[in-house]
């Protein structure tokens, strides 16, 4: 990887949540972070302004991963821009709620396409671009080894997904020492969980959610140097959730 002060990395999914505490956490670790987002520019371009005061480098790009074409671009794009990349966050994922009998196939695709095709294919890209040395994590879920909530199992099954997908990815790109890990989270309090948090909390054994900051934290120890002989690992972290 670059010199500690000229590390680049890009964060699919990257404007709020989970993401936007990624972004904000690789920065400060002393990266210039790329992130993209689908919908609400206002959000994206107050996190760059808020990093640049900060003294840090940031660049919003505007992508659907659900498109292969805006991935791609996406990737060249933060290429062009910091003439490198040393690591990739891929964060963008959608959770659709709905028993099975109710799970309608432009769910079930959009859902896929997203949560999976997505992951993949933002890895496929980005790799190429990738030093030795490199870093790739991604953000799967605790529903992938713990039971989940009637209703979730699309979700559940995507995410089981990615943590298989990235044991796959691992090998491929080992001899080039790049490592790809995955990270799970429990509940956290994000939009995704807007409602539902004291239920959440209620259902922890610690009796609370996580925070974004929590999950950013993991997010940047694998990218740093320190994880270097970590790879092809699902990382749960979520308060020891046993549902």
């Amino acid at each position: 990887m670059q010199n500690e002060k000229n590390k680049t990395a890009l964060v699919f999914g990257g404007s709020r949540g989970i993401g936007a505490a990624a972004v904000e956490r690789l920065a400060r670790e002393g990266f210039a972070v790329a992130f993209t987002y689908v919908s609400r520019p206002d959000a994206a371009e107050a996190l760059v302004e808020k990093l640049t005061a900060a003294g840090g480098t940031a660049l919003a790009i505007q992508a659907d991963s659900a498109d292969p074409a805006a991935i791609r671009t996406a990737v060249e794009q933060a290429v062009a821009h910091f003439g490198g990349l040393d690591a990739v966050v891929v964060n963008a994922g959608i959770l659709r709620m709905g028993p099975i009998e109710s799970v309608s196939l432009e769910e079930l695709d959009q859902m896929l396409a997203i949560n999976v095709r997505g992951v993949f294919l933002a890895i496929q890209a980005a790799a190429v671009h990738l030093p030795e040395g490199g870093r790739i994590i991604t953000i799967g879920s605790n529903t992938a080894v713990r039971t989940g909530h009637p209703g979730t199992s699309v979700y559940q099954f995507t995410k089981a997904a990615v943590a298989a997908m990235v044991k796959g990815i691992a090998l491929d790109l080992a001899a080039r020492d790049i490592t790809v890990n995955n990270v799970q989270p429990g509940p956290i309090d994000t939009d995704m969980n807007a409602g539902a948090i004291e239920m959440l909390a209620g259902k922890s054994p610690m009796r609370r959610v996580g925070s974004p900051a929590e999950i950013a934290g993991l997010i940047a120890y694998l990218a740093g140097p320190e994880a270097g002989y970590m790879t092809g690992e699902s990382i749960t972290i979520d308060g020891g959730w046993v549902l």
